[in-house]
């Protein structure tokens, strides 16, 4: 077990050399993760018995929560037909996290994030359990939806960085990043099975059902919450209370360019790219003309491939940021291609790769940061994760939104694809800039074709450097 911040984790920098050190580049990004080397396989987390409940728990709520999405979004499409209400929707609910994101890092910090989680899961449920009162009784209304979204949101402050940081406490960081990744394959695995569910609930009797089963698949996760051993928790000094954390946590950050870097490129596609349910209501909408089954089939799309990531990350031994670069790259490219898709086969199969892209970004980000990141300053540097990869919708969303009403679904998924695209060629070449790299091109046959190496010669101290 953890005998204090440092002992299980990666060492902050302690000068501004350190920092640039730790942000060195290997070909495309920084060096790899600081990790302690896994015990290997793709499930090698759920050994754990703590973990297991987790992850028990976490399955049977986000199944809940992808149900109320879908719900959410067609009923919102249905009582205002317009998508921009949609991603009014989605802005509310993600703009606590905007706004308080890093406080909800400081609380995360300094109180058990274990009681902290019995908490925040509970008032998730209490939220589902509202809103399912209101549609069965036929008294909702937008306005409704507009406050339990934002009411969820404040939840999700507190929730989120406590979750993210709960992680490590539970499995150590010898297996962090293969549980960071079983996190995602299993809320996943819950989007394959969530959206169909709703789509045939709010067909046959309404979205009413669906928020109702969502709020109470939130006793899983607290039952399991509450039956861990906390004996066999891996033990994480809290921060005290004391004034200046906040500011101090940022210092953190801009002090490490291999954590500034991946949140900047993550809050780019987060802000932009991800705003899924204001794009794929339209195109069922208003391209293809269909219903809440079909908007549900695009969703158990996207959810298989973004599984796949997912699972395919959990078997990765790194987290190498050139990696995340590329995903980023390919991601934004494959939803300019997806924008001006010919048939709706065509573009129903383009979401099966944008899922597994989108995942692999999140996943490698998220792990990355939290095994470069000093323990007693974990729950802050989540927060300001979360606050820009989510925190960004409530910027991105409603002008998104705009885009897709204005000028057509194709026009906005085009855009959204169009920013990711460049935020990845900018936030690649700043990180080569950082290391002292250069883009190579060789075409010889066994040789690497394309690939960045040290601008100086063998030997030099920049060379050194970037291949630490």
């Amino acid at each position: 077990m953890s005998t204090g911040p440092g002992a299980d984790s990666a060492p902050a920098p302690n000068s501004h050399d350190d920092a640039v050190r730790s942000a060195a580049l290997t070909e495309t990004g920084p060096a790899e993760s600081p990790e302690p080397g896994s015990k290997g396989g793709t499930f090698s987390s759920l050994r754990i018995r703590n973990y297991r409940l987790f992850a028990t728990g976490q399955v049977v709520s986000n199944t809940g929560t992808w149900m109320q999405r879908i719900a959410q979004d067609w009923l919102v499409l249905s009582l205002t037909g317009s998508s921009a209400a949609v991603g009014i929707t989605t802005a509310l609910q993600f703009l606590p996290m905007l706004f308080l994101g890093l406080y909800g890092g400081v609380i995360a910090d300094r109180c058990p994030k274990r009681r902290l989680l019995v908490l925040t899961q509970a008032a998730m449920g209490l939220t589902g359990l509202a809103l399912a009162v209101l549609t069965l009784s036929g008294h909702v209304q937008v306005w409704h939806v507009y406050l339990t979204a934002f009411v969820l949101g404040l939840v999700t402050v507190v929730d989120n960085p406590a979750r993210q940081a709960f992680v490590v406490e539970m499995v150590g960081p010898a297996d962090l990043r293969n549980a960071v990744s079983l996190n995602s394959a299993n809320f996943q695995s819950a989007r394959l099975v969530g959206p169909a569910v709703a789509g045939v609930l709010i067909t046959a009797v309404g979205s009413g059902w669906a928020f109702l089963l969502n709020g109470l698949s939130f006793v899983a996760p607290v039952a399991g919450l509450l039956l861990m051993r906390t004996a066999e928790l891996h033990k994480v000094d809290r921060a005290p209370r004391a004034k200046g954390q906040l500011r101090e946590g940022l210092r953190y950050v801009a002090g490490r360019p291999d954590l500034v870097w991946p949140i900047v490129l993550v809050g780019f596609i987060g802000t932009f790219g991800f705003n899924f349910p204001i794009w794929l209501t339209a195109f069922v909408n208003d391209v293809y003309h269909a219903g809440a089954g079909t908007y549900g089939l695009l969703n158990t799309l996207m959810a298989g491939g973004s599984l796949v990531g997912a699972l395919l990350a959990a078997r990765r031994g790194s987290s190498r940021l050139r990696f995340l670069v590329g995903a980023a790259l390919l991601f934004g490219v494959l939803e300019i291609t997806a924008a001006l898709a010919p048939s709706f086969w065509v573009f129903a199969a383009l979401l099966v790769p944008i899922g597994m892209f989108g995942l692999t970004i999140n996943v490698t980000a998220n792990s990355s940061i939290q095994l470069g990141t000093d323990p007693a300053m974990r729950g802050r540097v989540m927060s300001l994760f979360m606050m820009v990869f989510m925190g960004g919708t409530p910027l991105g969303a409603p002008l998104v939104g705009w885009v897709t009403d204005a000028y057509g679904a194709r026009v906005g998924f085009l855009a959204g694809g169009a920013v990711a695209t460049l935020a990845a060629v900018g936030v690649g070449l700043v990180l080569a800039r950082v290391g002292d790299l250069r883009l190579k091109v060789d075409l010889r046959r066994g040789h690497t074709h394309v690939a960045f190496v040290p601008r100086r010669p063998a030997g030099s101290p920049a060379e050194e450097l970037a291949t630490a």
